[in-house]
């Protein structure tokens, strides 16, 4: 096993505790990004961030309330939620099971052959390769020489910066955008897209861009970074500035580059199993296959950096290797959710994805602070949910769902996209009254018949 993020260990872990002898190689920290910069200590920020929100509503909802923001206990529970970004209890964790642990590089040396330093493992059954995804690192002339935070830095700093630059107005880069402004840091967000979330709906960025601006976030959509530069250079005090590709400069004690993650498959020794280490990802059939005695799952196979798709993938690759019943990939029904306030869940196609697909659509929306539920939510109400139909089948393959407990929403929508319902059948559902999920109502009877 090659690579232990959440998926790796999924799969390490239970084909260990089905008797298989298994070596784990791992050369962070097992358990990987999720939980040690990745949606646990990030969501720990968000959590913290919304209370300070929710609090400021007070004066509006239940009579007055002083609010002082206060990073230490976000920062001490991080590194409580991290064992202080040590993996000792995962390590013991997994050997307790049976597995052999192994720090290091690891490389394919040939079918069924990993080779860490001098030592090679040969495998009977086969080998998997989860070695997940790296921050993209843009070639912007100054940008080494400044020195930036990537998502780590982010969350292992001890207190927000007075003022902060994002580059990059995606998941990672607005919700920390945002948590970080909540806590006082002066936030100017540069996009290249013409909007935030550009790989949402753009009913979704429309919302989002709304909140942050009336939260004093500056959003620079439609700019990229041209150059950068920081007062007495990388390690320094100094402040960064970020000159745009229009000419204009935004500045910042700190800059976080946030604009995606991408597989890094050059030094993994896959020409040596026939496989083209100068590809975008790791090619895998429905049944995580890249090649005979090999398989491929999490962010290396291209499908998305999400903890969730890597787990999904490594239970079917468990039961390949052990050559149980199961299924196969389906990615038809992928649900991502982006943890600002409002939430943003997704599901399946977009509308615009659906339309360049040559799909014949239907899409209708309604805003969430028209539900019943949005109205006695009031402040913070601010969300819509969108559905896209397939109009020759009838069938949802597409839906949004932006608003306090998005995500959550998100669920049914995603079970009706990947059971493929018609929606005549979400038509004749009973809502329970009044909840947020209702507002799948409002939407369904603002899609065309």
């Amino acid at each position: 096993m090659i690579g232990l993020g959440p998926g790796g260990e999924e799969v390490a872990s239970r084909l260990a505790e089905a008797g298989l002898a298994v070596v784990g190689i791992e050369r962070e920290l097992v358990g990987g990004e999720c939980p040690y910069w990745g949606c646990i200590p990030s969501k720990i920020i968000v959590r913290a961030s919304g209370a300070l929100a929710e609090a400021g509503r007070v004066d509006l909802l239940a009579g007055t309330a002083e609010v002082r923001a206060d990073y230490t206990p976000v920062a001490r529970r991080i590194r409580s939620a991290t064992d202080g970004w040590d993996d000792t209890e995962a390590v013991l964790r997994f050997e307790k099971l049976g597995g052999r642990f192994v720090r290091g590089r690891a490389v394919l040396d040939g079918p069924r052959r990993v080779r860490v330093g001098d030592t090679v493992f040969t495998a009977k059954v086969g080998v998997v390769l989860a070695t997940g995804s790296v921050p993209v690192r843009p070639p912007i002339p100054g940008l080494a020489e400044a020195g930036y935070w990537t998502n780590r830095d982010a969350i292992e700093a001890t207190s927000p910066p007075g003022s902060l630059v994002v580059l990059g107005g995606g998941a990672i880069g607005m919700e920390l955008a945002q948590t970080f402004a909540r806590f006082g840091s002066v936030v100017t967000v540069v996009e290249g897209a013409d909007r935030v979330l550009p790989m949402e709906e753009p009913e979704a960025s429309a919302v989002i861009e709304t909140v942050l601006r009336a939260q004093g976030l500056a959003l620079r959509t439609g700019r990229r970074a041209a150059a950068v530069s920081r007062a007495g250079g990388a390690g320094s005090a100094g402040h960064v500035t970020v000159t745009l590709n229009d000419g204009s400069i935004v500045e910042g004690e700190q800059l976080l580059v946030a604009v995606g993650r991408r597989p890094e498959l050059r030094g993994l020794g896959l020409n040596s199993v026939g496989l083209d280490e100068t590809a975008r990802a790791v090619a895998v059939d429905e049944r995580l296959r890249a090649a005979d005695g090999l398989w491929a799952i999490g962010d290396v196979t291209g499908r998305g950096a999400f903890t969730h798709l890597a787990v999904h993938q490594a239970r079917i690759t468990i039961s390949e290797i052990l050559q149980r019943p199961g299924f196969t990939a389906d990615y038809t029904a992928l649900p991502r959710v982006t943890f600002t306030e409002p939430e943003v869940g997704s599901v399946g196609m977009t509308e615009a994805a659906a339309r360049a697909a040559g799909i014949d659509v239907r899409a209708g929306s309604a805003p969430v602070s028209a539900s019943s539920r949005g109205f006695i939510h009031g402040p913070g109400n601010d969300g819509v949910i969108k559905l896209v139909c397939d109009a020759r089948s009838g069938v949802l393959i597409g839906a949004t769902s932006v608003g306090p407990c998005g995500g959550e929403v998100l669920s049914m929508l995603t079970l009706a996209v990947h059971a493929r319902l018609p929606v005549s059948t979400l038509r004749s559902m009973i809502y329970a009254f009044p909840t947020f999920h209702r507002g799948v109502l409002d939407a369904l009877a603002a899609l065309p018949a």
